[in-house]
């Protein structure tokens, strides 16, 4: 019995599959310009981006050392034939923007089939999710986002296809997408609430029934014992380290470099802000939704809208009990935006395409606002004068983002944490700090006396003062949204946001 997730949604007339597709490629295409514009002239935006490209280095010389980090083996392992073709981290970067455009669609073919939508409706939902102004940004980044946006659209087909044919096949399919997406992300844990819910409103017990909760427990604890087995065999990495990430994050046993400590903060504005602030037409659509697609909640099987409705709903009444920021809502932004296009398409047809276009445009000028206006990066520009100025060792302030630049033009950089590993580098040689204005976003504010100092020389990273940079850092920090944003209005009156000082 084959458990991959290929799933045999009900049958469509070809004429009208074909017809939806004409549609749907031409959207996704403009999707991809909207997430590759420019892209390689931005550098990698944040420190986890820059850890996963030097860790798929790692794996691609068959080091397994870090391959847990995260707890995202299945990440690692995918981009690790591409490291060891080019470490050139803009190729890295177009590849998981490419990655989050499949995704894309993924979910809109198996909502335009579920919903059955023509093929004008297809491309404006695809259009009108893909310029999520979060979705776009997160595209833009070497993290796990992508991936997992991929395989929710697949976890999310093979569960709504064994809710609509209960069988112990798509249960294992199911399970089968499940346990792929915790090899990617850790974060595929929050999925299984909300799987229990529907689970429960299904009310048939058949995940529960003798032979297939024994057999979904194999399968959601296979990739744990392979990797596992894989990285013990290459690497000699111990058998718990992938469960003990899990332990990590989840209790924390210390607090980390912003001083945050704990995963619980609740606060049910956050997302409401932040959703009004960048993806305004989400809000008063999730409203609606509960109005018009609630009582589908009462039909079995569940139809499409109220299965949609569930996810978004859940997403964000569980992220608002943990902490802050806007990838809280990565797993509900596609049904939010599927909700939005089946609402207006109650409206007269005509209204409805506009009303959608509408939302494209709104996305667009937020992006251009947030994103593009921010480029080029000056990293490789920072990296140049190392080198041309001698400069073969240099410190820099919490962000790594000019690691890969300077890496190319053999320039050192050693990631300094405190200002007693600061101390640690002069101490050792060091000479020369570039204080990268990243510590301000991640809220590792004991730098700051340094900006005190005459710099060497200085250039602007619009990024670095960037609002949805600071939201995305939230989580880290422990801030609220209001004082997240307060920081970042601080940060962006400065002209300058890397400046090159001399240590004493």
């Amino acid at each position: 019995m084959s458990l991959l997730p290929v799933l045999s949604e009900p049958p469509l007339p070809a004429d009208a599959s074909a017809a939806r597709r004409r549609w749907l490629l031409p959207a996704l295409l403009v999707v991809a310009g909207l997430r590759l514009w420019r892209l390689p002239a931005a550098a990698l935006p944040d420190y986890d981006s820059v850890r996963n490209w030097q860790i798929v280095q790692e794996v691609a010389r068959f080091d397994l050392t870090h391959l847990f980090h995260h707890g995202s083996p299945t990440f690692y392992l995918l981009y690790a034939p591409v490291a060891a073709l080019t470490t050139d981290y803009r190729v890295f970067l177009v590849l998981n923007a490419l990655l989050a455009v499949a995704a894309l669609g993924l979910f809109a073919d198996w909502v335009a089939r579920a919903a059955r939508l023509p093929g004008p409706e297809t491309a404006l939902l695809t259009l009108a999710a893909g310029s999520s102004v979060f979705l776009t940004f997160s595209g833009r980044d070497f993290t796990m986002s992508s991936l997992s946006l991929l395989l929710l659209s697949l976890l999310l087909r093979a569960h709504w296809q064994r809710l609509q044919q209960p069988t112990r096949r798509n249960v294992l399919r199911t399970a089968a997408v499940l346990a792929l997406g915790l090899s990617v992300n850790y974060k595929f844990l929050l999925t299984v609430p909300i799987l229990a819910v529907l689970e429960g409103l299904q009310a048939d017990g058949l995940s529960w029934r003798a032979g297939n909760w024994w057999r979904v427990l194999l399968l959601l604890a296979a990739p744990f014992v392979l990797l596992g087995a894989l990285a013990w065999l290459v690497s000699g990495v111990p058998l718990y380290r992938w469960p003990a990430v899990y332990y990590v994050v989840m209790f924390p046993a210390a607090a980390n470099a912003a001083g945050r400590q704990g995963t619980v903060q609740v606060d049910f504005t956050y997302y409401l802000r932040y959703l009004l602030d960048f993806e305004a037409p989400l809000l008063p659509a999730l409203a609606a939704a509960l109005v018009w697609f609630g009582g589908g909640l009462r039909r079995r099987p569940l139809p499409v809208a109220a299965y949609l409705l569930v996810w978004a709903a859940c997403t964000l009444a569980g992220m608002s009990l943990l902490v802050k920021a806007p990838r809280g809502l990565l797993f509900g932004y596609l049904p939010m935006y599927a909700l939005l296009v089946l609402l207006l398409r109650r409206w007269a047809r005509p209204a409805a395409l506009l009303g959608l276009l509408l939302v494209v445009g709104y996305n667009a000028a937020q992006l251009r606002q947030h994103l593009y206006a921010r480029l080029p990066t000056h990293y490789p520009q920072v990296a140049q004068w190392l080198q041309q100025h001698g400069i073969r060792r240099v410190a820099t302030t919490v962000g790594p983002a000019l690691l890969p630049a300077a890496q190319a033009r053999g320039v050192a950089v050693e990631v300094v944490k405190t200002r007693a590993e600061l101390e640690a580098f002069r101490r050792r040689g060091g000479r020369y700090v570039l204080l990268d204005d990243y510590y301000r976003v991640a809220g590792v504010l004991a730098f700051d006396s340094l900006r005190r100092r005459p710099a060497v020389a200085a250039w602007p990273e619009s990024v670095l003062t960037s609002p949805l940079l600071y939201l995305e850092h939230s989580e880290f920090t422990g801030l609220g949204y209001q004082a997240t944003l307060q920081r970042q209005r601080q940060a962006a009156q400065d002209t300058v946001q890397l400046r090159l000082l001399r240590l004493p």
